[in-house]
């Protein structure tokens, strides 16, 4: 399987996590810094190789797989490194519901894979505008410090909240474009043969057995 740079992007993305960890826990002072700084080139790099392999059509199975692994897993490092640091009820509660959206939304797209119907589910321009807030929110959470007189820390806290109250209502539309399936409604089971549900459809049923077969003899009565 070759690996398309797209999907090499992708992979360092993931590689940078452990680094961006330790740089926030850095015992000597601007690791905070060096890690909000981290976390740009990783958001960048994730539009990048989104681009490219929209642009060059360096597509696979593989980025396809990867590419929401690695949104997830930095979203949800982030919101754990900012929690332990700050663990109050607001970031705790802040933190849940992002965690808890994507885990949902995860789940429901595989679910909808499984039914034939992922197509169904689009990422929308709301998704997107979520995307950018919450991205610019744990950019400042991780900076932390005050810039010409400007209070980050705070700016990211009402930016997080913001983008948790996106993350309900995203999630919201996404639950609603499945719901049809969720209720069955939508379902249309596949048969291997192609006329084999059509004819299931129409093929007479064998009556229930509910005693001993009658005497072929005594058909037409006693």
């Amino acid at each position: 399987m070759a690996i398309t740079l797209p999907t090499w992007l992708t992979l360092a993305r993931i590689a940078m996590m452990p680094v961006l960890v330790a740089c926030f826990y850095l015992p000597a002072k601007g690791g905070n810094v060096i890690a909000a700084f981290l976390f740009v080139a990783i958001a960048l790099t994730d539009w990048l190789d989104g681009w490219l392999a929209r642009r060059y059509g360096l597509t696979s199975a593989f980025g396809a797989f990867l590419d929401p692994v690695a949104d997830k897993l930095t979203v949800t490092v982030v919101l754990f490194l900012i929690v332990q640091q700050d663990p109050t009820a607001l970031m705790a509660i802040l933190g849940a519901i992002i965690v808890g959206r994507e885990i949902s939304i995860t789940a429901l797209r595989e679910w909808m894979a499984t039914i034939g119907r992922h197509t169904h589910i689009r990422v929308a321009g709301l998704g997107k505008f979520k995307t950018i807030v919450q991205m610019v929110a744990l950019t400042l959470l991780l900076y932390q410090h005050d810039l010409w007189g400007i209070p980050i820390y705070e700016i990211g806290r009402w930016l997080l909240g913001v983008a948790a109250v996106l993350t309900l209502w995203s999630g919201g539309v996404y639950l609603r474009a499945a719901w049809p399936h969720m209720r069955g409604d939508a379902l249309v089971p596949v048969a291997a043969d192609p006329g084999a549900t059509a004819a299931a459809a129409v093929a007479p049923r064998p009556a229930p057995v509910t005693g001993v077969a009658p005497d072929p003899a005594r058909a037409d009565g006693p």
